[in-house]
């Protein structure tokens, strides 16, 4: 969904994966070709199978199960430095789903910085609620972390944001935290900035809206835009991922994209 959004924002982007041989492979290539990605790194396995989560959603909850098959067998050494000199930018997501590249995740980020990438990461949830992870070894060579309020809390074990921050505080650079339809949060060392969501009366599909907040952040990232503005393209995106199912329909190309965020939320994206 981060790749597919981020590359219909106008941002030039390649997906690296490991996935099987299947009708399930066959539909992940083709729809993030259909908007434009650069698939040529996806990794097929003839051992694997292809991963499969199916979402069960709640309004603005959601539970997910999912079968990790392929992505479980994707290493670092498989993101070799060839392939990262091709980028300016590694995002990753979903990291405790992908055991075989977790232990090595700090190596991967270094390797990234030290070859002059900026870099984000969003974490997600853990679905063995361990959030066995080197936090803090990682997020000195994480330009912006990107968790949700819950993630960030379990995984700095904290009640709260605040102390959440003071945890991560010596560590992190910048922390933008998603708090679902109450918007979101950016702290870059020096101030937490708070910006509220865009609400849309009339929900679809809240499936990839946090998918689609990264993309619009990163894309004005990217760009060199204020970390302010980053944010609030990251919330509309956020917004605009409702209107739609699937987290990606709402994306088709940029002009609807546009199209949606004036007439829906008065939002004008010059």
């Amino acid at each position: 969904i981060f790749a597919s959004n981020l590359s219909v924002l106008e941002t030039k982007v390649a997906f690296i994966g490991k996935i099987g041989r299947d009708n399930f492979s066959d539909l992940i290539t083709s729809s993030l070709e259909n908007k434009n990605v650069n698939t040529d790194l996806i990794i097929h396995s003839d051992h694997y199978k292809t991963g499969l989560t199916i979402v069960m959603n709640y309004h603005m909850d959601r539970a997910n199960v999912t079968f990790p098959g392929a992505m479980g067998y994707l290493f670092e050494k498989d993101i070799t430095s060839n392939i990262l000199n091709r980028a300016r930018h590694l995002h990753l997501s979903s990291i405790f789903l992908q055991t075989g590249l977790m232990k090595d995740v700090v190596k991967l980020f270094q390797k990234a910085k030290k070859l002059g990438l900026s870099t984000s990461l969003d974490p997600q949830w853990d679905p063995s609620e361990k959030w066995d992870i080197d936090l803090l070894g990682l997020l000195s060579y994480v330009d912006i972390f990107l968790p949700n309020v819950k993630e960030l809390c379990r995984m700095t074990s904290s009640e709260d944001i605040a102390s959440s921050l003071n945890k991560i505080r010596p560590y992190a650079n910048i922390v933008v935290i998603k708090d679902g339809d109450r918007g979101a949060l950016l702290w870059d060392t020096n101030e937490l900035i708070s910006k509220p969501a865009y609400l849309n009366n009339n929900v679809v599909d809240c499936i990839g809206a946090g998918d689609s907040f990264n993309a619009g952040f990163i894309s004005q990232f990217l760009k060199g835009s204020a970390l302010e503005r980053c944010l609030q393209f990251g919330l509309i995106a956020g917004a605009i991922n409702t209107t739609s199912f699937g987290g990606t329909s709402a994306f088709s190309d940029i002009e609807e994209v546009k199209k949606t965020a004036k007439n829906k939320f008065s939002f004008d994206f010059k």
